[in-house]
């Protein structure tokens, strides 16, 4: 599966999501269509991350565009002060919870490739006032800023996305100043995954089949030249959760449902850059 491809469909389906908000300002999904349980199946992995508190006071369109599988910005332990980016920030939210937490002295990057996410999140960001938060257009795999500029980089449900994992976790490293932190949510499989899942693009567009195995999670971020890493589950997915998903991808929902029952997770991932200034080599 080549990584133009992978994009174009993740491109196509997560500028559909956000047109959907922007338009009808109803909640986006990304993680397929409504099933006949009549849960949006995106709401299997989005539902209940946030706290009302933290978003009474986010623009409802932030709310409605949050397609994440956790709550990084809470779980990031963000200081004052701190420089933070947010890798694939959609509609936001994760941004401007971030920008809160960092206060007026810190600085918040939302890094998107979709003009419709950006523009919405652009909005977002006018309606809540925060002015310590800049969206940058441009890929995870090539992130557009300089070497040891950032405190920290979080993610919600993005990295499984990308066709090329490994360049996304070197271009990490380089972007993080020396001892700062990688702290995102991923979705991640315990175990083997089905071929016909892996070969799935809509199901790679709805955060599934793209997802890493928790010991390559590791490795990868360990090959990219961070230490520290640990992997926390937050949220095991059973055989019903994926059930109506795989239908609607034209899979045999009763034969690979069963194999795949509790082998994905929604995870929390820490990883932490050296205090050395050391580069890995590609």
């Amino acid at each position: 599966m080549s990584l133009s491809k992978v994009k174009e469909v993740v491109k196509e389906r997560y500028g559909e999501a956000a047109l959907r908000v922007i338009q009808n300002q109803v909640k986006a999904s990304c993680c397929g269509s409504e099933g006949g349980s009549g849960i949006p199946q995106a709401d299997r992995i989005t539902r209940a991350l946030y706290d009302v508190t933290e978003t009474s006071e986010l623009p409802a369109e932030a709310v409605l565009a949050s397609l994440g599988c956790g709550n990084p910005a809470a779980l990031a332990e963000l200081r004052p002060g701190e420089t933070v980016l947010d890798l694939g920030s959609g509609g936001g939210i994760d941004v401007l919870l971030s920008a809160k937490r960092v206060g007026p002295i810190g600085k918040v990057y939302g890094l998107d490739m979709t003009d419709e996410m950006l523009a919405l999140a652009r909005e977002n960001q006018r309606k809540s006032g925060l002015g310590n938060v800049e969206f940058l257009k441009g890929e995870i795999e090539n992130i557009p800023l300089p070497d040891d500029s950032v405190d920290v980089i979080i993610s919600n449900c993005v990295i499984n996305l990308s066709a090329d994992k490994d360049r996304v976790f070197h271009e990490a490293f380089r972007v993080l100043k020396p001892g700062g932190r990688l702290a995102v949510s991923d979705v991640v499989v315990r175990g083997d995954v089905p071929s016909d899942i892996r070969r799935s693009l809509e199901l790679w567009a709805g955060c599934v089949a793209g997802a890493l195995e928790e010991q390559e999670y590791r490795t990868k971020l360990a090959a990219a030249g961070f230490e520290a890493i640990g992997l926390e589950p937050t949220r095991i997915y059973r055989a019903e959760d994926a059930r109506e998903l795989l239908a609607g991808a034209g899979l045999d929902a009763d034969v690979v449902a069963r194999a795949v029952d509790g082998k994905f997770m929604s995870a929390f991932i820490r990883a932490q850059k050296p205090l050395s200034r050391s580069q890995p080599k590609n």
